[in-house]
């Protein structure tokens, strides 16, 4: 009964470890959102110009030049237990002076968690017709808005976010916060400066816990969770990057970002308790606008040496993928941590993007 009990509170205690953690909340978040941008590392501050911008820096959403345009994105994390989604709807609002208004959703779920608390009936025999089974997910609804400045080499946008965070009938919780980026673009360079959660984004939390689940949490010593609310407190990534040319058809786009947290000591590249600074390195491969192909470097962090406990060793995650340009659809693949290297388990992430053309009205005779 002992170890039942226990195999229960994990489950439950595995989906909210976000509740009791001020550093590390809202981190679904921080995975990122479109193939391209997971085949470079992540670094797309100062390249990013499609709907993904919303996230990586709304200033990019000004460099869409389709009046209409729809993104989405799969991946699955650890043997497909965790579901990450992501869906997007985009219009232009002024085309003269490039203006995009942006609506986003993101949801990572880990679905159909088996809820064995009834399992056992009070005279002892096992039921599992008493297996019932629940969700822990968290949500995430974002309103972008970018536009170029009266310079057009400057753009700026903002993103504000609605954070919901769901573990079965157990507890939830809201959020708010917001993003604010800027761009500037000349010809083959570009820079990009991104705020994130810069009002401070806050989860306010609410547990509504049986008499009989306290039982379990007290009876496997762990600790019962109560209302509060966490802080995640503002970021800021400055990117660069330059395109090169390598051939009549083929261009070299090497990005690079550094982000800048100061919510206390992280296992990145720079640390200390004043700041961290944790850089990510991408390039992408484009022939003639058709086929892209892409890779980078990230998720630099030290840890422990498995044959000697003093040292640390560096690790890092390489990332790859590859684009299609089919018409008005972009279709991105990337594959995440190339040969499994650096602590964080490999994943496939698919996205799709399509440009929807304005009807031209045809002249109506008198």
């Amino acid at each position: 009964m002992k170890k039942h009990l226990s195999l229960i509170t994990f489950l439950l205690v595995a989906s909210i470890p976000a509740a009791f953690s001020q550093k590390y909340s809202n981190e679904f978040l921080a995975i990122g959102v479109g193939g391209r941008a997971h085949g470079m590392s992540g670094a797309q501050t100062a390249v990013t110009n499609d709907l993904t911008a919303a996230y990586w820096n709304p200033a990019g959403l000004s460099e869409i030049d389709a009046p209409l345009q729809l993104g989405a994105m799969h991946a699955e994390w650890f043997a497909g237990v965790g579901q990450y989604d992501y869906i997007a709807f985009g219009k232009s609002l002024n085309r003269d002076r490039r203006s995009f208004l942006a609506l986003s959703i993101i949801r990572l779920g880990i679905d159909k968690i088996p809820y064995t608390i009834n399992l056992i009936d009070p005279d002892g025999t096992i039921n599992y017709e008493n297996v019932t089974e629940f969700s822990a997910a968290d949500y995430a609804v974002m309103g972008s808005f970018a536009r170029k400045l009266r310079n057009p080499a400057f753009s700026v946008g903002g993103t504000v976010k609605v954070v919901r965070r769901v573990i079965g009938t157990m507890g939830s919780s809201w959020g708010f916060g917001a993003d604010v980026g800027m761009q500037y673009r000349k010809g083959n360079f570009s820079a990009g400066l991104m705020g994130r959660d810069l009002t401070t984004t806050f989860n306010a939390w609410s547990f509504n816990l049986t008499q009989r689940e306290k039982e379990v949490f007290t009876a496997t010593q762990n600790e019962i969770p109560v209302s509060n609310t966490e802080i995640t407190k503002p970021r800021f990534i400055l990117g660069t990057a330059y395109k090169l040319k390598a051939g009549q058809k083929t261009t070299i786009l090497p990005t690079l970002d550094f982000e800048l947290t100061t919510d206390g000591q992280r296992n990145v590249l720079v640390s200390s308790k004043a700041f961290n600074l944790d850089p990510r390195f991408g390039v992408e491969a484009d022939y003639n606008g058709f086929v892209q192909i892409r890779a980078g470097v990230g998720n630099f962090q030290r840890v422990k040496d498995d044959f000697n406990s003093n040292k640390e060793v560096l690790t890092l995650q390489p990332n790859f993928g590859i684009g299609l340009r089919l018409g008005r659809m972009q279709v991105d693949y990337a594959l995440t941590d190339i040969g499994n290297v650096s602590q964080v388990q490999y994943s496939h992430v698919f996205s799709v993007r399509i440009d929807f053309k304005e009807k031209k009205r045809e002249a109506q005779g008198l």
